[in-house]
């Protein structure tokens, strides 16, 4: 992409983030965002096919990044293990773009059409994650049921991270896989 197209794109994303936080997610209209954003409503949709996707436009470069991690991971891995370490490699570019995301996830989280977006998001990438799993040869039940088990923790982890910066969302992370694997544990006790 070319620079001025990003400048463009992000000028887009502030704007829409402002106005719905100033206005409301369904009362502001792709028109306005582009007018905030001294662009052409036309130019809006060229960037993106309607409003609700300037909240979601990294979920394409997250989703690369994470099934490319899992690509690179080492023969013989457990599949959390896998999952846990691309979910670590992401970290950085999450923690860069906390300026942009904790006001998007206060947005989201007043908007039930946009909880919905996210939760199709969210279950789209658990999928691509399953794929990518299965394509380093783990069965399909298997992982499946990682994916939705790791994208659980991961998304626990961020929200909270998004919420109370402190401790780090590293930290929030690692604590979310030990008490993944406390329950593990807990669950094979109980039933033993």
């Amino acid at each position: 992409m070319a620079k001025g197209e990003e400048d463009v794109r992000t000028r887009l994303q502030r704007a829409a983030l402002e106005l719905f936080r100033e206005c409301g997610y369904d009362r502001t209209t792709a028109a306005e965002i582009a007018a905030r954003a001294g662009v052409t409503e036309r130019t809006f949709f060229r960037y993106f096919p309607d409003k609700r996707e300037v909240l979601f436009d990294g979920e394409a470069i997250l989703r690369a990044a994470l099934t490319r991690s899992i690509a690179d991971a080492p023969a013989g891995e457990p599949l959390l293990d896998i999952l846990f370490d691309a979910f670590r490699s992401v970290l950085p570019a999450l923690e860069a773009n906390r300026p942009f995301s904790k006001p998007r996830q206060d947005v989201i989280a007043g908007t039930p059409a946009l909880q919905e977006r996210e939760l199709a998001k969210t279950g789209a990438l658990s999928e691509a994650l399953s794929d990518a799993l299965q394509a380093r040869g783990a069965a399909a039940s298997r992982t499946r049921l990682a994916a939705r088990i790791g994208m659980a923790a991961f998304v626990q982890a961020t929200i909270s991270w998004l919420d109370d910066p402190e401790p780090g969302l590293d930290e929030r992370l690692d604590l979310a896989w030990r008490e993944l694997k406390a329950l593990f544990v807990e669950s094979d006790r109980s039933t033993g």
